[in-house]
C-alpha cells in the first residue's frame, strides 16, 4: 500500500525540495516555463505571459491540501533561485506504481542538479511511500533526461511512437524507463 505524505520537505547536498508558494510564480516563469528550450519538452508548452503561470501556481498551491499530491519545487541552496521542479503524478493504487516528471530552467541544464533531484525523490518514494515502480518517460529528441534516469538506475523499457504531441502540435515518440523499489534498495 502506497502511504502518502503529501509534499514534504526535501533536503539533498546542493538543493531543497519544497512546496511552492504563490511568491515563486516569478522565477517558475522566467527560469523555466517561458522558456522554449525547456517547454519544448511539455505537453502544454511555454507560457506566454506570467498570468498563465501565476493561474498554474495557483493551482498547485491549492492541490497541496490532498495528501496524494507530490509536486516539489526545486530550489538551489547556495543562493535560493527557483531552479525547477520535479513531482510525482498518475498513481495506480492497484499496482502501486507511478510516473515522475521533472523539468529544469535552462541555465542549470548539465549540472547534475535533475539527478541529484530525481534520486532524492526516488529515495523519499521507495523508502518512506512504499511506491512499487516509477516509471518516467522522456521525448527521444531529449536525450539528457534519459541520461539523468539512467545514472539513478532506472532502465529503458521501450519505446512508444507518437506517445504525445506538444502544444506545436508534433507528435512525439519517447522512451520510457522504469525501477523498482526492490532494484533501488538493493
Amino acid at each position: 500500500m502506497i502511504n502518502f505524505y503529501g509534499t514534504p520537505t526535501l533536503e539533498t547536498d546542493r538543493l531543497i525540495l519544497r512546496r511552492l508558494v504563490i511568491e515563486d510564480v516569478q522565477s517558475f516563469f522566467t527560469n523555466w516555463m517561458s522558456d522554449e528550450r525547456v517547454t519544448d519538452n511539455l505537453i502544454k508548452g511555454a507560457h506566454k505571459s506570467i498570468s498563465e503561470s501565476v493561474e498554474r501556481v495557483t493551482n498547485i498551491v491549492n492541490e497541496y491540501e490532498d495528501q496524494e499530491f507530490c509536486y516539489w519545487g526545486i530550489e538551489l541552496k547556495a543562493t535560493g533561485d527557483l531552479i525547477g521542479a520535479i513531482d510525482f503524478y498518475h498513481f495506480d493504487l492497484t499496482t502501486e506504481n507511478c510516473e515522475v516528471g521533472f523539468t529544469l530552467g535552462y541555465e542549470w541544464w548539465n549540472q547534475g542538479y535533475g539527478t541529484e533531484a530525481l534520486k532524492a525523490v526516488m529515495e523519499f518514494g521507495f523508502r518512506h511511500m512504499n511506491i512499487h515502480k516509477i516509471a518516467a518517460a522522456h521525448n527521444i529528441d531529449n536525450p539528457a533526461s534519459g541520461k539523468i534516469m539512467q545514472k539513478v538506475g532506472m532502465k529503458q523499457e521501450g519505446l512508444i511512437r507518437h506517445m504525445i504531441r506538444n502544444a506545436k502540435n508534433q507528435y512525439k515518440d519517447c522512451a520510457v524507463y522504469g525501477i523498482f523499489q526492490e532494484e533501488y534498495l538493493v
